[in-house]
């Protein structure tokens, strides 16, 4: 039965607003998209992880949506890449590597208020350096600082083999992570403005 507020499923009193249908169509739309990034990269690192766009629908809709819907995307995107390019070597890198690093991907979503804001005032620019810019930044690092820690845990034996102390060449290694957030930031500062002026920002 469809009623104005939303969506009412079978007898009981569920009711699914037509808003959340939404947010979980484009939760949905976000994972397939990185999915088709991920698998299209520039570059495939040796030890998991590559050069490539995947990251960048997750801080859109995240920009867009808020922190919360964000992570929540991340981190079912980051099950999908689990089960699409899996590099298994413990439960707790698993998790670090996989859902922790990409639902913090969603943390863009911090500026998603300020981002809305500025762009119903028609200030799409100054909307990207103010606010999108930053939360793809933080976005970033903190996948970024997932994948420093996993690696500085459980890939610690390449460090040693390359001569190099283990933070450093985490570090290093990982770095594709900020190649990729630099990439992502300059499709994002062409892709934004047309999404929020047609579907506004922060609703959720």
């Amino acid at each position: 039965m469809l009623l104005p507020c939303g969506l009412v499923i079978g007898k009981g009193p569920v009711v699914i607003k037509g808003s959340q249908v939404r947010i979980a169509a484009e939760v949905g739309l976000t994972i397939a998209l990185s999915a088709v990034l991920g698998l299209i990269g520039v570059w495939q690192m040796p030890q998991g992880g590559s050069l490539s766009l995947t990251m960048l629908p997750i801080f859109v809709l995240a920009l867009l949506r808020g922190p919360i819907v964000g992570v929540t995307a991340g981190a079912l995107y980051g099950l999908v890449d689990l089960a699409l390019e899996p590099y298994v070597y413990h439960p707790l890198q698993v998790l670090l590597d996989y859902p922790v690093a990409y639902g913090l991907c969603g943390l863009a979503g911090v500026f998603a208020a300020r981002a809305a804001r500025l762009a119903a005032a028609d200030r799409f620019t100054t909307s990207f350096w103010q606010a999108s810019l930053p939360g793809i930044a933080l976005g970033a690092l903190g996948r970024y600082a997932a994948h420093v820690a996993s690696g500085l845990v459980f890939f610690s034996s390449y460090a040693i083999e390359a001569g190099q102390a283990p933070l450093v060449y985490s570090g290093l290694y990982n770095s594709f992570v900020l190649v990729s957030a630099v990439a992502s930031g300059v499709v994002a500062f062409a892709v934004l403005p047309p999404l929020m002026r047609q579907f506004g920002g922060h609703r959720s």
